[in-house]
């Protein structure tokens, strides 16, 4: 792998290792030139900010976050906001460059962001992680704005934290401003329909899946690592299309039964006790046997480096649906395209989230909202078009189907680069 500019490889293995080495593959296959790719494989900046805040006992505690913008040859960036204990620098390099990709292959016009703070939001009172949110708001807000950076929810965050950072970016500004972020309630903003858009966008792009194989939900079982707001989205909606959902898992570990899942019982078995653990009727098993578990769908909806080349040849599905970012490492790609997996990448298959993200800002700047039914709609064409688009390059260029997802992605950002001209 080709150093970056400040003469590091990240290690190998990493979450910016495997993104960057993604990224090489996809562009060989454009033959881009070789400017061209160093401008695109390096982010356009970086923010580090370390900040104290005042735990609910007195004393002062020092946080350490991070926003990283990737590119904005496309428009401002866009990317979500996760807490988390192993978030680095590394890691958000590599989700930034995602999301630069993922609008890009549903083509709407941002560029990709991501940010981090290093905590464990647990640990923390409801207190304690809204001052953290204001204060890592305020100290993100020199490159935050609707027209430059919108932030959304990710890992550990939700609508609520949105509205802290829309309402702190609002007390500054004097006046409130509804589109610098997405994900936030709908009484102040937020967008119908987004709660469930990720989750959507997996179901779409599965079904569209299904479909190339001549089968439809109600012919397939499905198992779902994560149950959060992704996977337990995706497992409903599937369900709801006629999919047997065989086992789900959280960070606590999963739950099977080949009989099928009673979701409606499961999700509240969650509200009442947090996790999917102790479900009754069903068995418990761990997170790598619910990947390896019999079925025909298996949708990872949590963290990346989930699929290796340790566990991949054991991997039953037959197809595998990216609901998480980088759930899957490069070796573990070669093994699954050679057991004839098919793989929906995360790039377009998790890209549901930031389809809506788009719709709510456009609704935030021009302070007029559609319905349910119409944001559903735009986002299932959006989907199944970006779908079969991806499908169509995979076969033109002869290529697997995360290699064609970058491809698209990446001739679009490039076209757009060469079209724009650089500076000065």
């Amino acid at each position: 792998m080709r150093p970056l500019a400040d003469g590091t490889i990240p290690p190998e293995g990493s979450a910016y290792w495997v993104a960057l080495t993604q990224f090489e593959t996809a562009a060989r296959v454009l033959n881009l030139d070789e400017g061209m790719a160093d401008y695109l494989r390096h982010p356009k900046r970086e923010l580090t900010v370390n900040f104290p805040v005042t735990m609910d006992d007195g004393p002062l505690r020092m946080f350490t976050g991070y926003r990283v913008h990737h590119n904005t040859v496309r428009g401002p960036t866009k990317g979500g906001i996760r807490y988390h204990p192993n978030v680095d620098l590394n890691e958000v390099r590599a989700l930034a460059m995602w999301m630069t990709w993922k609008c890009a292959v549903v083509n709407i016009p941002y560029g990709g962001a991501k940010g981090g703070v290093i905590v464990d939001p647990n640990l923390l009172s409801q207190s304690e992680v809204r001052r953290l949110t204001r204060r890592f708001a305020t100290e993100i807000s020199i490159i935050m704005s609707p027209e430059g950076d919108i932030p959304a929810p990710d890992v550990n965050t939700n609508a609520q934290t949105m509205a802290w950072i829309m309402d702190t970016y609002s007390m500054h500004k004097g006046y409130s401003v509804p589109a610098v972020v997405t994900g936030k309630p709908v009484q102040i903003g937020g967008s119908l329909g987004r709660v469930d858009a990720t989750g959507r966008g997996v179901m779409v792009t599965t079904r569209e899946a299904l479909k190339l194989r001549g089968k439809s939900y109600r012919d397939v079982t499905v198992a779902v690592q994560g149950f959060g707001n992704v996977g337990s989205f995706a497992a409903s909606l599937m369900a709801a299309e006629g999919a047997k959902v065989v086992a789900v898992s959280d960070a606590s570990g999963g739950i099977a039964n080949s009989k099928g899942l009673d979701l409606k019982a499961l999700k509240e078995h969650v509200a009442r006790n947090k996790i999917v653990k102790g479900f009754p009727e069903a068995d418990e098993i761990t997170n790598q046997e619910l990947l390896t578990y019999k079925c025909d769908v298996l949708a990872p909806c949590a963290l990346e480096n989930q699929l290796t080349g340790q566990n991949a040849d054991q991997v039953k599905a037959w197809i595998v649906a990216e609901g998480a970012n980088g759930p899957t490492m490069p070796e573990a790609d070669r093994i699954l395209e050679d057991k004839g997996v098919m793989l929906i990448p995360d790039i377009l298959c998790n890209a549901g989230g930031v389809t809506a993200s788009y719709f709510e800002w456009v609704q935030d700047l021009q302070s007029f909202f559609w319905t349910e039914a119409e944001i559903n709609a735009r986002l299932e064409r959006i989907m199944a078009e970006a779908f079969h688009a991806v499908m169509a390059e995979a076969e033109k260029r002869k290529v697997g189907r995360r290699v064609a997802a970058q491809v698209l992605a990446i001739g679009r950002v490039a076209e757009a680069a060469t079209l724009r001209g650089i500076y000065p």
